[in-house]
């Protein structure tokens, strides 16, 4: 069942998107080479305690997986999700993606973003544009009495024709009292298609594109996802809440994405 929120429930769910994104602001000013994944993790979790926020990532443990160890996902190149943080060190080049979720009230708040460490080969710079792009295309489809379809054909036609692949085996999703509620949606599909939108809907758009193949692994810690070929992967988020004026994205503040 899809859950409409009430004006009440997206101003809390405004607050949550507001603070996701003030942190990940805070993070990318923190990414330089010689960092480390798990400094990026104590800092998130240092302003989640600061502003006296739960996380949406701690311990959450879908469908039998082990418990997530850390409050935010830190994936690097080859990594298309879930990355976990550590003593990795970042280093000049690396395509750096941040994802993070916060509690505020009772309703979660979802992004991420993807950047460059210093400067980066062309070629990446063109999958981190293509992928930005292709988030903003399937937004501006979240209008009312569209489709969830045109939503997912959006993205993908933007990053296919763009020259790179789309994960399919992660998908966005519904967000609100929890952080994945129904709909799924897939970053690919045949517009005209799946439910209607309607006011009220909060979903999470977050394209997964990949320079190579669109094969997927897992490693062994459960969570990791890379890309089966090596390349490098990118992912972009945003929770986007669709009103009556059209899509509202609710993690998005001044210098952000």
């Amino acid at each position: 069942m899809i859950q409409l929120k009430s004006e009440r429930e997206l101003e809390k769910m405004r607050e949550a998107g507001r603070h996701v994104a003030e942190i990940l602001l805070l993070l990318r000013e923190m990414a330089l080479p010689g960092v480390t994944t798990g400094e990026l993790n104590e800092a998130a979790a240092h302003e989640l305690g600061a502003r006296k926020l739960e996380s949406s990532f701690l311990g959450y443990s879908p469908g039998g997986a082990p418990a997530y160890p850390a409050v935010l996902c830190t994936s690097v190149n080859e990594e298309i999700v879930h990355g976990i943080p550590g003593d990795r060190v970042l280093v000049e080049g690396d395509l750096l993606k941040l994802d993070f979720g916060v509690i505020f009230s009772g309703f979660h708040g979802d992004s991420a973003v993807a950047f460059p460490i210093g400067e980066a080969p062309e070629p990446v710079l063109g999958l981190q544009e293509a992928t930005l792009r292709s988030l903003y295309a399937g937004v501006e489809q979240m209008v009312p009495g569209n489709r969830l379809g045109d939503v997912s054909n959006a993205v993908q036609t933007a990053v296919e024709g763009a020259g790179f692949t789309i994960v399919r085996d992660f998908v966005g999703h519904g967000i609100g009292r929890s952080m994945h509620e129904p709909p799924q949606v897939p970053n690919f599909g045949r517009g005209g298609r799946g439910p209607r939108l309607r006011p009220g809907m909060v979903l999470a758009i977050e394209p997964m594109v990949n320079m190579g193949t669109a094969e997927v692994e897992v490693l062994d810690d459960g969570w990791t996802a890379v890309t089966a070929d090596g390349e490098c992967s990118c992912h972009f988020e945003h929770t986007v809440a669709i009103t009556q004026k059209g899509p509202q994205i609710l993690t998005q503040v001044a210098g952000s994405h």
